[in-house]
């Protein structure tokens, strides 16, 4: 009995610990890789990111279970934190990936970013796609600031987010200046950032008077320190 009881614990224990490898480590399937999807983060280690304008990840930026990690709690003792971005830019290009917010909490994928000594932030150049508790959080109230919304440009035609704790799905599409944004499956917002319509709507925008917001096609690829614990995982890219 004490043989088969044994027996039974390690086979128990072999596959929750291939289940973890899993869940750590994202594979793309066959038909994605003859797509030309790439992973832009393994599951294990920070590779191929970086803070802005810096050699390294931050080191609030952790890897738990699979997921890019915000750690609330080491940036409060110490640790550098501050968005995480791609090494590389990239132009044209299908994004897709994963996240889920804390209690309240705030955060944003943030696309085309230009790196120069003229600028400090991520956000100074590069438009966002929200990442929010749109229950908990003030912005929640504000038009334009919801999940999915393309941040204080264009709002979603509803809300989708899932309930906090719970895994969302973002999609941003890139190609030749047209930009789509869809969320949970939802198209949250199009618009083509080389038209007339894009310098409207950062004319009326809080990004009005932000030199170099929104021009650059070419750029990095951000998710957002806003000071709130967050998660990312399933990061993926397929240049168009």
């Amino acid at each position: 009995m004490m043989k088969r009881i044994f027996s039974a614990s390690l086979v128990l224990s072999l596959l929750a610990g291939a289940t973890g490898a899993c869940a750590q480590e994202p594979v793309l399937s066959k038909k994605e890789k003859k797509a030309g999807w790439q992973l832009l983060f393994d599951g294990k280690t920070t590779n191929g990111w970086r803070g802005y304008k810096k050699s390294e990840a931050p080191e609030a930026w952790k890897v738990v279970d699979g997921a890019l990690y915000f750690d609330t709690d080491a940036k409060k003792a110490g640790a550098k934190g501050g968005d995480i971005m791609t090494a590389e830019a990239y132009e044209n290009y299908e994004l897709e990936l994963q996240w889920k917010i804390s209690e309240g909490g705030n955060s944003g994928i943030i696309f085309s970013v230009h790196e120069d000594p003229k600028f400090g932030a991520t956000y100074q150049t590069g438009p966002e796609m929200q990442v929010l508790d749109d229950d908990k959080h003030s912005d929640g109230k504000i038009h334009k600031h919801n999940s999915g919304d393309l941040y204080d440009l264009i709002a979603s035609p509803a809300r989708y987010a899932k309930p906090v704790g719970e895994w969302n799905t973002a999609k941003i599409i890139k190609n030749n200046g047209k930009l789509t944004l869809i969320f949970n499956g939802h198209k949250t917002a199009e618009v083509d950032m080389t038209s007339e319509e894009w310098k409207k709507l950062v004319a009326g925008s809080k990004f009005k008077s932000w030199d170099g917001f929104g021009a650059y096609q070419k750029g990095h690829i951000a998710l957002q320190d806003h000071g709130d614990k967050v998660w990312y995982r399933n990061i993926k890219i397929r240049q168009l």
